[in-house]
């Protein structure tokens, strides 16, 4: 009976981490380029009472034998890489990737980020940069008097100088994907590093070898369904419910076997 009290307790830690994981998911509904969290679960060691393929009488063997399980954890909390929805914001400066790849990002310490999320401004220096100050790498810079920025779909960046009608080229934007996305770090600021489990990061041109195109004026917003995630939260409620009340199911049993009397 004490063996039902901390299995069903192991169930409501498990649904306890999965409407956390939920509620991030939900609280970056709107966040650009944010991609969904799936908390993933696993069975505990079993008690073997009798094993399977036990033999009895003759040449016959226990069909099932007696297992006893001893509940539930989180084994994993994967980011699930699928492309949001695209946003139109006619921004020249925000830019989406339509398929698989990432944004490199130069940090404080000189390192190198990824992101998905294309919010890219200017600074003072009329450097790319993104919502944190961050440099896009590699680096672009925008003259001070250019009238047009364009990307293309390969990331080529030119602009329309004052006086002139042929684009100049400045520079080209790169991507990165991974063997393994899941396997990145997420560090906050919509910035993923990478990981043993996530393989060597591999760079290439938008739209060649399997890397996505750049779409400009466009943004890729989260790829989390609010519909999905409210079902989510209401079959982890009921499952962290149904697992209190084995709890107290179990309790009230101890406590019928507590009380008899010869």
């Amino acid at each position: 009976m004490i063996s039902a009290l901390w299995t069903a307790a192991t169930g409501m830690a498990a649904q306890q981490t999965n409407v956390d994981v939920i509620s991030n998911n939900l609280s970056n509904v709107n966040t650009a380029g944010y991609k969904r969290s799936r908390a993933d679960f696993e069975d505990l060691l079993y008690t073997m009472i009798k094993a399977p393929g036990t033999p009895v009488a003759g040449t016959q063997v226990v069909p099932t034998g007696i297992q006893l399980g001893h509940g539930t954890r989180v084994v994993a909390i994967a980011k699930q890489f699928s492309q949001g929805d695209f946003m139109n914001t006619e921004n020249p400066l925000d830019l989406l990737i339509e398929g698989d790849g990432f944004f490199q990002i130069t940090m404080p310490d000189g390192s190198i980020a990824y992101t998905r999320d294309g919010t890219f401004k200017l600074d003072q220096d009329g450097n790319l940069v993104n919502s944190e100050g961050m440099y896009l790498e590699p680096q672009i810079t925008i003259p001070e008097d250019a009238e047009e920025i364009t990307i293309g779909i390969d990331g080529t960046v030119s602009v329309t100088l004052p006086g002139e009608t042929t684009p100049q080229q400045l520079g080209q934007i790169e991507l990165v994907k991974f063997i393994n996305p899941s396997g990145l770090k997420a560090i906050g600021m919509n910035l993923y590093v990478p990981t043993e489990a996530s393989g060597d990061p591999i760079t290439g041109t938008p739209g060649e070898d399997g890397f996505g195109r750049i779409r400009q004026g466009l943004l890729e917003m989260s790829n989390v369904k609010i519909v999905d995630e409210m079902v989510n939260m209401i079959v982890a409620q009921r499952a962290y419910e149904m697992n209190s009340k084995a709890v107290q199911t179990a309790d009230e049993m101890l406590q019928i076997a507590n009380t008899l009397k010869r």
